[in-house]
């Protein structure tokens, strides 16, 4: 029986994004008809990193607008909406406050019902919006504040296969891009910088990789790198352009190998399933998508990357896991709080420590 049609404003501000998306699930399948995402790396450039407090500021000025240019990109009005879902965590706290108090706020001004999200689960979900995948798929989460393997199994249902032990992939990247005098984010950089280097110049770990299941650590690759460095200037009295690209490369081909080599043995984990997806900023890095595309093949699955609009932070993703939440048959409820803690697998031993765009979950 076909669903009715639901559409949904969805809000996301865990980070140093704001954004706001409307997105339509009808007979011909969802779409998004609007996304509207205003970033802040001009912000916290000075700083090295995000600062919460200039974050939850900036969300708080800005939503509103982006609110507005969603609704009109739509081509709607609020009486054209079945709800609004907002991101409720996990992330830093002010940023989650500055959507979920406006999401109340305009939940209460309209009577649209409101749908809580967790922010991994709305990652989690996106390959069902961009690609219709059927349950049970492998999801590999890779960003700046999380790594985690996930037998996605339904709406609701998800199950941590492995995940980071200490840093996220891309807190390593952006650490190794300040050590290499690199900018930020240290993503791109450090790709870019990879370009023409030779990976196989420099000898670097890869932690777990002798030890089974698909936990991964990332802390001993970085400071591995971090001690090739003051090597190279002590020897040479600085770092040349081509330690610099070689550098960049060896670890960015270690970064590929690992979670290429995790991916393969969390598809053993999950039989039945119907897809490696990926989801995250690290899913942009060529090196990682290449290794973790021959890994579904070797698997025999279908590979599955988002657009990179979609893979990292995004409203669109929030309104479709609104729209997952509503059609499970999960109550809205107007009196959400936000959670910079919101584990997705609750039956899983928490992973300690906090990456420097949110806590780990």
């Amino acid at each position: 029986m076909a669903h009715r049609s639901l559409t949904l404003l969805g809000l996301e501000s865990s980070c140093d994004d704001s954004a706001a998306a409307v997105v339509q699930d009808g007979t011909g399948g969802p779409r998004i008809l609007s996304s509207i995402l205003q970033g802040q790396t001009g912000l916290h450039a000075a700083y090295g990193g995000v600062v919460p407090e200039i974050a939850a500021r900036a969300h708080a000025e800005r939503l509103d607008l982006c609110i507005e240019t969603a609704l009109a990109e739509a081509g709607l009005t609020w009486a054209d909406l079945d709800g609004i879902a907002v991101t409720a965590g996990p992330g830093l706290i002010g940023g989650l406050l500055a959507g979920v108090m406006t999401a109340r706020g305009l939940a209460a001004a309209t009577g649209l019902p409101l749908w809580g999200v967790n922010h991994l689960a709305a990652h989690a979900l996106t390959p069902r919006l961009t690609d219709g995948l059927d349950f049970p798929y492998l999801m590999l989460l890779v960003s700046g504040g999380h790594a985690q393997f996930l037998a996605v199994e339904g709406p609701e249902s998800f199950r941590r296969l492995g995940g980071t032990l200490d840093d996220a992939p891309g807190e390593a990247f952006d650490k190794v891009a300040r050590l290499l005098g690199l900018p930020q984010p240290g993503g791109p950089a450090v790709e870019a910088a990879a370009t023409g280097g030779d990976p196989g110049r420099f000898a670097l770990p890869r932690p777990l990789l002798d030890r089974e299941g698909c936990d991964l650590s990332f802390s001993g690759l970085k400071t591995a790198v971090l001690r090739l460095r003051d090597r190279l200037v002590a020897e040479q009295g600085g770092l040349r352009e081509s330690d610099r690209r070689d550098l960049c490369a060896a670890f960015e081909d270690a970064v590929a190998t690992i979670l290429s080599e995790k991916a393969r043995r969390a598809v053993a984990l999950l039989p039945g399933a119907t897809a490696l997806a990926v989801a995250g900023g690290v899913a942009a890095n060529r090196r990682v998508r290449a290794g973790l595309q021959a890994a579904a093949a070797e698997a025999g699955l279908r590979f599955v990357a988002p657009p990179l609009a979609l893979c990292t932070d995004n409203a669109a993703m929030v309104a479709w896991a609104g729209i997952e939440r509503a059609r499970a048959g999960i109550a809205p409820g107007s009196d959400l709080i936000a959670r910079p803690r919101w584990p997705l697998d609750a039956h899983a031993a928490p992973i300690l420590g906090g990456g420097r765009k949110g806590a780990k979950a």
